[in-house]
């Protein structure tokens, strides 16, 4: 009888004991978490279609390359900044930005997209030259080169006429590529936490190329976009394939950027 008090007194203790750390548990999984919510991996990343994007970072919205009509955005939030990278249809159309609700919003374009919009359209335009840098509702904006380097493919995307861009939030980095092979800019860019990297033929380059570029910028993640080309559609398997063995720790992020079509 003896025993069996002392052992019910001590499953008491420690049913209390364990009581009493519990909480402390919780708590500390409660910090971990609201870090985890001001880093840049919880900006949120909407595919549109091909080049078009939505990205929420904090309270801002915003669109890169809206093409496609304004219904093609129907659920989204309205934009507070606009990211524009070149003047060829799957990067601009001038008729969806008259569409979307851009009063107040500011629409950063390099030169040669400006020139295609008339000086009556309203729209609030910031030109950006490659090299440039700016911030906008706290959100930093770098314009980085993007162009072709094959010989047969010079036509396609001269150099200085288009902007990739860096953009800053929360600490982190996020790039876009825009229309462009594995220049020496591209290969130079340090502390990207999430790349976005085109790979179609003709009009930029082949999944090699873009791999190869994307094992020496190592973002912490790559994300394969625009790969639809003609007649073809880019191997994103083989890019993940080429990017993981080189580099395991580079995190290969597939999204449907084409939600209409099979691949």
């Amino acid at each position: 009888m003896k025993k069996s008090i002392i052992a019910m007194v001590f499953a008491l203790g420690l049913t209390i004991a364990c009581k009493e750390k519990a909480p402390q548990k919780e708590e500390a999984a409660q910090v971990e978490t609201q870090t985890e919510v001001e880093t840049m991996a919880e900006a949120k990343i909407i595919p549109i279609e091909h080049a078009t994007a939505v990205l929420e970072l904090g309270d801002v919205t915003l669109y890169i390359d809206p093409v496609g009509g304004k219904s093609i955005f129907e659920g989204q939030k309205s934009p507070d900044l606009i990211l524009i990278t070149d003047i060829h249809g799957d990067h601009f159309n001038l008729e969806t930005l008259q569409e979307l609700d851009t009063d107040g919003v500011t629409i950063v374009l390099p030169q040669a997209v400006a020139d295609q919009i008339p000086g009556d359209s309203g729209l609030s335009l910031e030109i950006m030259g490659n090299g440039e840098t700016k911030e906008f509702s706290g959100i930093g904006i770098e314009a980085i080169p993007m162009y072709n380097l094959r010989e047969e493919a010079l036509d396609f995307h001269t150099k200085g006429r288009g902007n990739g861009y860096v953009i800053t939030f929360g600490g982190g980095r996020l790039y876009f590529s825009g229309d462009t092979e594995d220049i020496p800019e591209m290969r130079a860019l340090k502390n990207i936490d999430k790349a976005f990297v085109c790979m179609n033929l003709p009009y930029t380059m082949t999944v090699e190329s873009a791999a190869d570029a994307v094992l020496e910028f190592k973002p912490k993640e790559v994300y394969p976009y625009h790969f639809r080309g003609r007649p073809d559609v880019s191997d994103v398997a083989k890019f993940k394939e080429l990017v993981n063995q080189g580099n395991p720790d580079i995190k290969v992020v597939q999204l449907d950027w084409y939600p209409n079509d099979d691949f």
